[in-house]
């Protein structure tokens, strides 16, 4: 068996403007991260993945991109760039970054040239179509961030179409000149060195060609925000986007073919798993790891956490390599949603199920969403939706590295507040802190690095019922347990016979766990992993 980088390896997602400030503008930028290397080292993880660090208007915070080939000089240069990626690579950190093919800003050049003219030769790079017999929109389509997804251009008198924002329009993936232009802006940054890319949703890249009317969503209720309003049947997920994903991969993969190093492509994809399925590849292969990020919506209890799992498992294609997400710069933080005794929990799960996992930044902290004053929101979502708690900004507050001035994070005001229990709640102090959640990361990133078993071993269930996940992670001879108490009520787990005489590796509380008669008696919001034999 073949086992490559990105199946071993355990993936950090850096927020760049929230990480380290090192210019004194309250905003994190590029050689904050390379400050911040040797502590990437020392929590164990083998790759980073940074958001966009291109040239923007910020709209949308980088996601609206106008140059794909330079740095955004809030973030530093090019040369930066280089300087931390011969920096990660020389402490054996792969490094990723945020490729958003979908749309681009509406001051990117090529839009610039696109709505000068109906005639213009870049007017078919994006997506303009004539009005409505009404003269209203083209269809029924609506923006993630709520209204309709087109827009009216009054010089050039057609609507153009934006799955987000008006200043994010997209790009027509149907023109081959766009697909020749966006593969050789993932040639410059492979040739540059870049181990990879997180494709920004992907599953967007392709809309029905004839533009029909989306259906109304049975499942709406008010509240759920007004994207949801309609299933996004004909303008997401159509089946020409797996041509474009194996082509991107062919891109990638010609890298390690010619010795240069292997690439790994991941996409962002929220699609039921039948259909996330199909980003693996066919008769071509697709994306390395389309995101599964059913660990951040699954019911918190065993049940359905062991039937995610099992589903997710057996649907896997051969040759699919699962990976697992609980967080991410758009949904509330793991210790919001569980809190922060769970949180430890769910800190063994991600880092012991099969797989892949991706790490959000401070989610090693246990940093829970932070408040945001309505004077202080950032975040074009809810500033478009507000009162319905759509703003990502909770979860996009700057890391809190010691207990000086502004956690160490700036020496000016940083962009978004601090968490209200920084000065405790930190790199530094928690490091010093044996019973802290960070600790708990490095020893359970230690324990996969020791045990192959917990990188590429099999996973096989054992129990999914009341309060109590297990399960078995094998590998030659190497067998561990992992056993989850989901509850806050103690609960007593018998060992199957060949588990009898299991040692424990880590609990996420101080002392070990009781083992008598067979049996582990787990305490209240405890987990455990065992080595039998």
């Amino acid at each position: 068996m073949t086992v490559h980088w990105w199946q071993t390896c355990v993936i950090y997602q850096i927020y760049l403007r929230s990480f380290q400030d090192t210019n004194d503008d309250g905003i994190g930028d590029l050689r904050g991260i390379e400050r911040r290397l040797d502590y990437l080292v020392s929590l164990g993880v083998e790759a980073i993945w940074i958001s966009p660090i291109y040239p923007s208007p910020m709209v949308d915070f980088g996601y609206d991109v106008a140059d794909y080939c330079d740095v955004d000089s809030r973030f530093g240069t090019l040369a930066d760039f280089d300087d931390l990626l011969v920096q990660a690579h020389r402490r054996g950190l792969k490094v990723l970054l945020d490729f958003v093919p979908n749309h681009t800003s509406d001051r990117h050049a090529w839009f610039v040239e696109s709505r000068a003219s109906q005639d213009n030769q870049k007017r078919s790079w994006y997506i303009w179509r004539d009005p409505a017999a009404d003269g209203g929109p083209p269809n029924n389509w609506i923006s993630d961030f709520g209204g309709s997804a087109w827009e009216w251009d009054k010089v050039t008198g057609q609507y153009f179409y934006h799955a987000f924002l008006k200043e994010q329009p997209d790009l027509n993936w149907r023109h081959p000149a766009v697909q020749a232009a966006m593969y050789d802006v993932m040639r410059f940054w492979f040739d540059r060195g870049v181990d990879g890319f997180r494709i920004d949703v992907l599953w967007h890249m392709l809309k029905a060609a004839d533009f029909p009317d989306n259906p109304p969503n049975p499942a709406y209720r008010s509240g759920m925000g007004e994207m949801h309003r309609l299933l996004q049947l004909h303008s997401t997920d159509q089946p020409e986007v797996h041509k474009i994903a194996a082509e991107m991969r062919e891109i990638a993969d010609s890298y390690g073919a010619k010795g240069q190093g292997e690439r790994v492509l991941i996409g962002e994809i929220y699609l039921p798993v039948d259909r996330l399925m199909h980003y693996y590849g066919g008769e071509r292969p697709g994306v390395h790891l389309p995101f599964n990020f059913q660990l951040i919506d699954t019911p918190w209890a065993a049940r359905s956490l062991a039937a995610a799992i099992t589903n997710y498992e057996a649907a896997l294609p051969p040759g699919g390599w699962p990976n697992w997400v609980l967080g991410n710069h758009d949904r509330p933080r793991v210790a919001t949603k569980r809190d922060q005794a769970q949180a430890r929990v769910a800190a063994v799960l991600l880092l012991t199920l099969r797989g892949t996992p991706t790490l959000y930044y401070g989610d090693e902290l246990g940093l829970s969403d932070v408040a945001i004053e309505p004077s202080q929101v950032q975040d074009p979502r809810e500033l478009r939706e507000p009162g319905l708690a759509l703003g990502r900004d909770p979860v996009r507050t700057p890391m809190p590295w010691d207990d000086s001035k502004n956690a160490g994070f700036t020496t000016a005001k940083p962009w978004l507040p601090l968490n209200a229990d920084w000065p405790t709640r930190n790199v530094a102090r928690m490091t010093e802190d044996s019973r802290s959640i960070l600790t708990l990361y490095r020893r359970l990133l230690a324990l996969r690095r020791d045990w192959l078993a917990l990188s590429i071993g099999d996973f096989v269930l054992l129990s999914g019922e009341d309060e109590i996940l297990a399960y078995e992670r094998r590998h030659a001879a190497e067998r561990l347990i992992v056993a989850l108490n989901l509850g806050a009520q103690p609960h007593r787990l018998q060992l199957l016979d060949w588990a009898r005489g299991s040692r424990l590796l880590l609990s996420t509380e101080e002392d070990a766990p009781l083992v008598e008669g067979g049996a582990v008696l787990l305490r209240s919001n405890e987990a455990v992993v065992l080595k039998a034999g």
